[in-house]
């Protein structure tokens, strides 16, 4: 789950990383009174959505405004919020449509001497968070990492102990951080792994960390990702979802139980298993289609959610051919041919449809759509049910 950067510097706060005053505002008028609260003589306007590269992002009905902006007047606050409010910001990480900036963030200006970039991320092969630092702060850090990764410093911590302060002696001496920074490093990244920890963080990321000319350490920026199967725990956080910010078919795949990830492709995919899934949409790649989602029904389904899956399939209007591939296991496939026979009648298809069933109950499955009158194509095998659907697209329609 991911929350706006606004949402995680409030829970920045909260720790005790040091934030800068700031206001979220929806209005224009609002963007000019924030500027006055904060005292000038500069703010910066920042647009909220679910992106980085906001900075160097442009408005798609402004193309000359940044997604990023720093104002010295109340006035220009104001413009600044009209032209971004209501409008999509198309950044690297949007795609061409960009998204929609219902939000932004008002915050004072800060005396910046260095921009740095820190970030946690879990190390599966280690099985332990790791912090990231870098002295190349503000700037794409795939980029560095791509270019230079030996600019990129990391150290391992214990999640129960949190990170050690001979730790970020280390990481200070390796950023050239010196004097009363490195006291303030110290209480500032320790409070950001206890935050990661505590919080069920999958990603954290600040870009650029800032010192002052003080000496002080400031987050300028947040991201923050946390693990969904966690959230169970953290009722407050799962309030701060912005569902504006989500792909609509996932969020009603979530409401259904369902796993589901909308990709670019036109061959709709229905699968029990995540690991089946991601073979089925490989071996769809390899006769030459592509996958148009990643959908685990689970091994539990029902006919409601088996239909509802459909559905949600059938939504995208670039899917031209579904893929259904049961094993079934803890999966009856006659629950999943009785499935396909009601989604026909409550949802219809109007796209081939191929199927290939395997496992417990097969032969009912089977039987269920031959006594059917849903027209589909029937596979033996993996292989040859990619093959045939990859086949319904070169067919004249």
């Amino acid at each position: 789950m991911k929350i706006h950067e606004f949402q995680g510097k409030q829970l920045f706060a909260k720790f005790g990383v040091t934030v800068l005053e700031n206001r979220v505002v929806t209005s224009a008028a609002e963007a000019a009174s924030a500027f006055d609260e904060l005292g000038g003589p500069v703010a910066v306007v920042k647009a909220q959505i679910h992106a980085g590269g906001r900075g160097k992002g442009t408005f798609s009905e402004e193309p000359s405004q940044h997604g990023v902006q720093l104002v010295k007047s109340a006035q220009a606050a104001t413009e600044a919020a009209a032209k971004m409010l209501g409008n999509h910001l198309v950044t690297i990480q949007t795609g061409p449509e960009g998204k929609r900036v219902n939000q932004v963030l008002i915050e004072a200006g800060c005396n910046i001497a260095r921009e740095l970039y820190l970030g946690i991320v879990l190390d599966r092969a280690a099985a332990m968070p790791v912090l990231m630092c870098s002295q190349e702060g503000g700037v794409e850090i795939e980029k560095v990492a791509h270019e230079t990764p030996e600019k990129i410093f990391k150290e391992h911590f214990d999640p129960a102990q949190g990170i050690e302060s001979f730790q970020v002696r280390k990481l200070c001496k390796k950023l050239g951080i010196s004097g009363k920074s490195v006291r303030a490093a110290d209480k500032f990244i320790k409070a950001l792994c206890r935050m990661f920890v505590d919080l069920d963080c999958s990603l954290m990321e600040i870009n650029p960390l800032v010192i002052t000319g003080e000496g002080e350490l400031v987050a300028l920026d947040s991201k923050i990702n946390f693990d969904e199967n966690a959230m169970f725990r953290h009722s407050d956080i799962a309030e701060m979802r912005d569902f504006n910010e989500e792909e609509a078919s996932e969020v009603k795949a979530s409401d259904a139980g369902l796993s589901y990830v909308k990709l670019e492709g036109n061959i709709g995919c229905l699968v029990n298993g995540a690991g089946l899934a991601m073979s089925t949409m490989d071996i769809i790649k390899l006769h030459g289609g592509e996958p148009a989602n990643f959908l685990d029904v689970g091994g539990g389904a029902n006919e409601e959610q088996v239909t509802e899956a459909f559905r949600i399939i059938l939504s995208d209007e670039h899917v031209k051919a579904v893929l259904v591939n049961i094993f079934g296991g803890i999966m009856k496939c006659s629950t999943i041919a009785e499935a396909i026979v009601a989604a026909a009648q409550s949802v219809g298809f109007k796209v081939p449809l191929v199927v290939r069933l395997e496992g417990t109950e097969v032969e009912q499955g089977r039987k269920i759509l031959e006594e059917s009158d849903v027209d589909l194509i029937t596979a033996t095998d993996l292989s040859d049910a990619a093959e045939k659907v990859v086949a319904t697209l070169r067919q004249p329609a």
